[in-house]
């Protein structure tokens, strides 16, 4: 997994607008400009968004026939619901949560099943992007399968909650 953390580490943080325009910060325009890029695209770009990111680990882990799920963390607030996307694998009956865009967390965290996975990462996202301010039942884990690439934010949101609801 490591060489894929080498591939990872050639990207930024940021995102690729619907004008082909780069950004190194989720701004004001984000909502309304950002699209989620292909493995190839974030390959050529060398940028993207944690949603972006997992999509290019996603790609990485299948090309080695490594079993992985992907989750979306979302906290309803209104007009902004922070959130955050994540790869999970599994590897000699041990679970990894493998992090490249959430900086403070980045590298590869080992834990005996995937439910003691989520948990920490939901406490990690608890603490760190809510302070601790939240309601519970605003914040939801989605489970959710390979995305199409070019979805809108919205799109990308619609994609996310078809998938199965995770109760932590």
């Amino acid at each position: 997994m490591n060489n894929i953390m080498l591939l990872l580490e050639e990207i930024e943080y940021g995102y690729k607008d619907v004008n082909n325009e780069y950004h190194y910060s989720v701004d004001n325009d984000f909502s309304d400009n950002y699209i989620l890029q292909s493995p190839s695209e974030i390959e050529e770009s060398k940028l993207g968004v944690c949603w972006d990111q997992v999509e290019y680990e996603r790609y990485l882990f299948n090309k080695q026939d490594i079993k992985n799920n992907t989750y979306f963390i979302v906290h309803y607030d209104n007009d902004k619901c922070p959130t955050h996307t994540f790869l999970i694998y599994e590897d000699n009956n041990k679970y990894y949560w493998f992090e490249h865009a959430w900086e403070k967390f980045k590298g590869i965290h080992e834990y005996n099943t995937e439910e003691e996975a989520l948990k920490d990462i939901k406490d990690k996202f608890i603490k760190y992007e809510l302070n601790n301010n939240y309601i519970n039942n605003n914040l939801c884990i989605y489970k959710y399968d390979k995305p199409e690439y070019g979805l809108s934010v919205e799109e990308f949101y619609k994609h996310c909650e078809k998938g199965e609801n995770i109760i932590i």
